[in-house]
């Protein structure tokens, strides 16, 4: 299974109704895992009715992919019990540790990119995708700090994840915009290098900004509008791939449902028009 070529959102339960009312031409809509992993109730009630007409993207949090011990068999069992129950068109995780020694940390954190970390990561990876017995995509993380230890640079070292694996990537355009501002580095050069052959998925999203007297930190806070600067890299991402399943994350802060979907349709937009471009090159 496979996403449609379109712009969804992730589900907040507040905006249900007004879904259910207005039935919009969304592609997809993606909810994380963990809000699901009860039973039953109301979760799974508004889930079963948006399954109905809609393609499913399943975004997970709490696997913690890159964390040095074994992962969660218990939650794993969760998960591969979700996916049973909804059948996702996606599954998707984070390039993260979330938990140690038994403690859920509630945060994505980063790790050191070195022939250890890759030959874990390949190891949970596989794992994953071995129990539920499907592909998935892993993230590029958001990063505020870099470690002396890295060998590796990001891209190589999911490249590497993805040749070993079979895995593919969900590329978030937004977390590559706060990596680059935060470490001073090119995002059109981290782009460039991107293994893009292996996107199943685009995530856009808001950022807050903090400025420092070294200059600005941005947080991949999911509070806000897409920014302009990570439109333009869109842009320039669909340039290198052509158009892709592209998700609007608005996690926090939550508006009212038209300012979300008003997010959507302008990446529909600009999703269309390079669909128009390729078929006026095609013919």
């Amino acid at each position: 299974m496979a996403l449609p070529v379109a712009a969804g959102v992730g589900f907040k339960p507040e905006h249900f109704e007004a879904i259910r009312a207005a039935a919009p031409a969304l592609g997809f809509f993606e909810v994380h895992a963990e809000n699901y992993m009860g039973a039953g109730g109301l979760p799974h009630l508004q889930l079963e009715r948006l399954r109905a007409d809609y393609a499913l993207s399943l975004h997970g949090v709490g696997l913690s992919i890159g964390g040095a011990e074994g992962l969660d068999s218990a939650h794993l069992v969760r998960l591969k019990i979700l996916c049973q129950r909804y059948q996702p068109d996606s599954f998707s995780e984070h390039l993260a540790w979330s938990s140690h020694g038994g403690a859920y940390l509630n945060d994505l954190l980063p790790l050191p990119y070195t022939e250890e970390t890759l030959a874990q990561v390949c190891r949970h990876v596989a794992q994953v995708q071995e129990e539920l017995g499907r592909q998935m995509l892993l993230e590029n993380p958001s990063t505020y700090v870099l470690f002396e230890q890295s060998t590796i640079p990001e891209t190589e070292f999911l490249a590497e994840v993805v040749r070993r694996t079979g895995c593919g990537l969900l590329l978030d355009v937004n977390n590559v915009f706060v990596s680059a501002t935060n470490h001073r580095t090119d995002a059109l050069a981290y782009l460039a290098d991107f293994p893009m052959e292996a996107v199943g998925e685009l995530h856009l999203g808001g950022h807050d900004e903090e400025e420092l007297p070294s200059g600005p930190l941005l947080i991949d806070a999911h509070g806000s509008p897409v920014a302009d600067p990570v439109w333009e890299l869109y842009g320039a991402v669909l340039d290198q791939t052509g158009p892709l399943p592209t998700l609007i994350e608005w996690d926090n802060d939550v508006p009212d449902w038209p300012v979300l979907l008003a997010e959507a349709t302008r990446a529909q937009a600009v999703l269309d028009r390079r669909k128009e471009l390729r078929h006026e090159r095609v013919s």
